[in-house]
């Protein structure tokens, strides 16, 4: 069975109930979405992108509505084409109607500061971008994107610590948190138990071929636990969250 139980159409006021952050965060709270094929692969030649359904679609862009910050690996950023995030009508109501901010910045994490001043993400945007990097990055990389605008946050020494860039974007009032990956990104936001939930769409298809899977990282001494948050089904793919099980 489908939990909640189906409906005929899920409507745009109840999807929006079941992906929003909680209310009243004291800390960060970090979401993370994926699209993963079912025999696991994360990519089609070299892009998310043919993982993808309209429906996923739709919930990526949810994701996107509902947050204060985006967060990014560097690596998916750059493959993906990330420039900054754009304001259409539906976006700008709901995020007024929710009191948050017109659009929400895209956090970029690169340990060595790898993101160029002139890419998109920098000069293609309203909001400047944050870049999450280490004191080893190139003190030049550093200043120059400085200097074109973007918010330059040192989180670590010759790698980001990811339990010191969210204390930085908290600072910033951005609590809740959508991670659109990658890989990597995932895998350190888990080994420092800092993801709350994550909602994965399994597409309907065997992608076989080298495309890695969604977290790669240090070996944990014990698995996370999570629970079912919620499923939904478009045509035959999958859209699954899943919250982590926390004991205070």
């Amino acid at each position: 069975m489908l939990w909640p139980p189906p409906v005929a159409e899920i409507t745009d006021t109840e999807l929006e109930r079941l992906y929003d952050y909680p209310p009243d965060l004291d800390r960060p709270w970090v979401q993370v979405n994926f699209v993963a094929s079912l025999d696991g692969a994360v990519s089609v030649s070299g892009r998310s992108g043919g993982l993808g359904n309209p429906g996923d679609k739709k919930v990526f862009a949810l994701g996107r509505d509902l947050a204060d910050v985006v967060l990014v690996g560097a690596g998916t950023a750059l493959v993906e084409g990330y420039q900054g995030i754009k304001a259409g009508e539906v976006r700008r109501e709901r995020r007024a109607r929710l009191g948050l901010a017109e659009l929400p910045p895209i956090a970029v994490v690169t340990a060595n500061c790898s993101i160029e001043p002139t890419s998109p993400l920098v000069v293609n945007t309203s909001v400047p971008p944050i870049v999450i990097t280490t004191s080893a990055a190139p003190v030049e990389r550093r200043r120059a994107l400085a200097e074109a605008g973007a918010d330059v946050v040192v989180a670590g020494e010759d790698a980001v610590d990811m339990t010191r860039a969210l204390k930085a974007l908290d600072d910033r009032g951005l609590r809740r948190v959508d991670c659109e990956g990658g890989p990597t990104l995932f895998g350190a936001l888990i080994a420092a138990d800092l993801v709350d939930t994550l909602c994965i769409t399994y597409a309907p298809l065997l992608a076989a071929g080298d495309s890695g899977r969604i977290a790669t990282g240090p070996l944990l001494d014990a698995p996370r636990d999570v629970e079912l948050a919620s499923i939904l089904r478009y045509e035959s793919a999958l859209l699954v969250r899943y919250r982590r099980t926390r004991t205070e």
